[in-house]
């Protein structure tokens, strides 16, 4: 198997995930890390439900990883993650030493790889990732834009019940 399909592989459990966050009224995002050809640590979105800024998919996901192979160092593993990550969750990237990320979509409003900087590919940091983008990126973008859409569509019809309640 190349890497390519590899990588598609296990962005679609990334995307099992996001669909997880997306059934419990989550942002539908998810995570899975990947070392020697083994996911050691999966997760998605829970900062609606623990009401905590920093349970976005990656952070969780990285936590898991260094529990389970005892280090925070994460060298010799790859990222997965639907969206292109926030400068919290870059920073955590570094901090880790991941040295591969692998993304679905792009996040033009917040991204921190490819869209708003660049942290992840920056040589004044003491580390640096290889990136790959795009992977199974349309399916990843529909997710949000469909999750989105729904949620402007709810908040729509409760104004309207709330106007008919007055």
């Amino acid at each position: 198997m190349d890497v390519f399909e590899m990588d598609r592989g296990f962005m679609r459990m990334a995307i099992e995930e996001a669909k997880k966050a997306e059934e419990i009224g989550e942002v539908p995002i998810g995570a899975v890390i990947v070392k020697d050809g083994e996911v050691i640590a999966r997760a998605h979105n829970l900062r609606e439900t623990s009401q905590n800024a920093v349970t976005h998919a990656e952070l969780s996901a990285i936590q898991d990883a260094c529990q389970e192979i005892g280090s925070w160092r994460l060298e010799e593993t790859t990222l997965y993650v639907t969206l292109e990550p926030c400068p919290m969750c870059a920073g955590a990237i570094l901090q880790s030493r991941i040295p591969r990320v692998v993304y679905g979509a792009r996040d033009p409003k917040g991204g921190c790889v490819d869209s708003l900087y660049r942290l992840l590919n920056d040589p004044r940091f003491n580390h640096e990732c290889e990136v790959a983008e795009g992977v199974l990126g349309d399916e990843c973008g529909a997710m949000l834009t469909n999750f989105f859409r729904s949620l402007r569509e709810k908040k729509k019809e409760q104004k309207k019940a709330m106007r008919k309640v007055e």
